[in-house]
């Protein structure tokens, strides 16, 4: 089964239409997005089991893993983006310094326009509909285009949004040919989550129209086991965070570093949940899911030659099943350490002490995400300063990223811009700066002719050292009642 396709000239009018509704104003009110975030929350519980049947059936997903990724977290994001958006649109009052007033001044979020997000395979409802929340949220028209390696799932978020029946809300379907199609038109902004390759072909075509970009992209993100740790609860939650949705997710669990002191027990440990979780053949089990396609299947397959096969190894071409995998005595060099892994393999480095680990992780680059696993508050300081990563979970993997009040991205190679939550509208969003001056008292000090009296009063009023290089803090006085904020 393959997704639908969409002609140039149909790509070409659907952001044309998209783009007129955004210009006749449709999408500016409060009420507007509501109403769609309510149309599209009743859409996702009617549409519930087809959604949850069509993800399972794209790549042999546990139904519990989709439906709490796909659906659930979905739901969640959409409910505590609707009840906090008259918040999110008020205009803010902001200080005034002494030397520009008299006049008071606000920001004042504005809709972008229309807006383009492209998603990836490993979780298609997710990461299709939440920036499409964000992009809503913020008053925009959006445009969205899912993945072609899911091609059931597209196909049902496609009827999904032809009951929307909304112009300024749209779906475009097909291969990456038509993604490229689609990048040729304007947008206002644009977020693409996958990966690096296609990452730079969305900014060469952004860079076409000065377009802004988020791009939520991966990397190798690394796993500190100090010899603080709690060992057990440790080996619990990295095999949980690696093997869930058979590891293809961005924010897995990419491979350990662990000091030699507690290295064999946490491999014992791991060894042990695998087992609990999945059972002795994990190709039998119903909560072990399967890899997207043949290409990711036989890439993944040649990482299996890295290192020493503590549990796992198995393969299946056929089902497309490599079971979950524990590779020790990794070296920074081998094949497995070059790329993210982005699949149920999880390499084990060990090393003498934390700065030996620190080193390796900081050779990986920047990646999207850092796990710590110890019970000492010094070295947890210590390693989230000197390991960058665009977010941090300390004695825990994955969970996280389901903080609404915590933005979710990259930095460096592993992305740009964030969303979640407000940091999803605001990206949405032009923070547009609103000064407004008023009419009893204009200090001529601004206006020519200039003069040296005028320089001094000039500097006091910023606040800067007069020829004595004495200094009066004036410029960073506001009145009280600028602090408050109002609609």
């Amino acid at each position: 089964m393959t997704a639908e396709t969409t002609s140039a000239a149909t790509i070409r009018d659907v952001v044309s239409r998209a783009r007129d509704a955004f210009d006749a104003g449709h999408t500016r009110p409060i009420e507007w997005r509501k109403h769609i975030l309510q149309r599209l929350r009743g859409l996702l519980k009617s549409r519930e089991s087809a959604l949850v049947t069509a993800v399972t059936a794209d790549f042999a997903r546990p139904r519990f893993e989709a439906w709490a990724t796909e659906i659930g977290y979905t739901r969640a994001e959409l409910d505590h983006a609707r009840a906090r958006l008259s918040l999110w649109t008020r205009s803010r009052r902001v200080p005034t310094p002494f030397i520009f007033q008299p006049g008071m001044s606000r920001v004042t979020p504005e809709p972008l326009g229309v807006t383009c997000v492209i998603s990836p395979w490993n979780y298609p409802v997710q990461l299709l509909l939440m920036p499409m929340i964000a992009a809503i949220s913020a008053g925009n028209a959006v445009v969205g285009k899912p993945s072609e390696l899911t091609p059931r799932t597209s196909s049902e978020l496609a009827r999904l949004f032809q009951d929307i029946d909304d112009p300024a809300v749209a779906l475009v379907q097909g291969s990456a040919l038509e993604g490229t199609e689609l990048l040729k038109n304007r947008f206002d902004h644009i977020l693409y989550t996958g990966g690096r390759d296609g990452a730079k072909n969305v900014l060469r075509a952004a860079a076409e129209h000065l377009t802004p970009v988020t791009l939520e992209l991966g990397g190798k993100s690394p796993v500190v086991v100090s010899k603080n740790a709690d060992i057990t609860m440790a080996a619990r939650r990295i095999a949980w965070g690696k093997f869930f949705n058979a590891g293809q997710t961005c924010i897995a669990p990419d491979y350990v570093i662990v000091e030699d002191a507690v290295r064999d027990r946490l491999i014992t440990a791991l060894l042990e949940n695998i087992r609990s979780f999945f059972g002795d053949d994990p190709s039998m089990s119903p909560d072990f899911g399967r890899i997207v396609n043949d290409s990711h299947f036989h890439r993944l397959e040649k990482l299996l030659c890295s290192g020493t096969i503590e549990a796992g190894g198995q393969t299946d071409a056929e089902t497309r099943f490599i079971a979950p995998t524990v590779l020790s005595d990794i070296r920074p060099t081998d094949l497995i350490m070059q790329d993210e892994v982005f699949g149920p393999i999880l390499p084990v480095l060990t090393v003498n002490n934390l700065d030996s680990g620190i080193h390796i992780a900081r050779s990986g680059g920047k990646p999207l995400a850092l796990y710590i696993f110890s019970n000492s508050r010094s070295e947890c300081r210590l390693l989230i300063d000197r390991i960058p990563s665009g977010g941090v979970c300390v004695n825990g993997t994955l969970v996280y990223v389901g903080n609404p009040y915590l933005p979710f991205g990259g930095v460096g190679e592993s992305g740009m811009g964030r969303y979640h939550g407000k940091f999803g509208f605001d990206t949405f969003s032009h923070l547009r700066a609103i000064h407004t001056r008023t009419f009893p008292f204009d200090p001529p000090v601004m206006y020519a002719p200039y003069s040296a009296a005028r320089e001094r009063i000039l500097r006091f009023g910023f606040g800067l050292p007069d020829s004595r290089g004495l200094t009066t803090r004036i410029y960073s006085r506001v009145r009280p009642a600028a602090h408050r904020s109002r609609r």
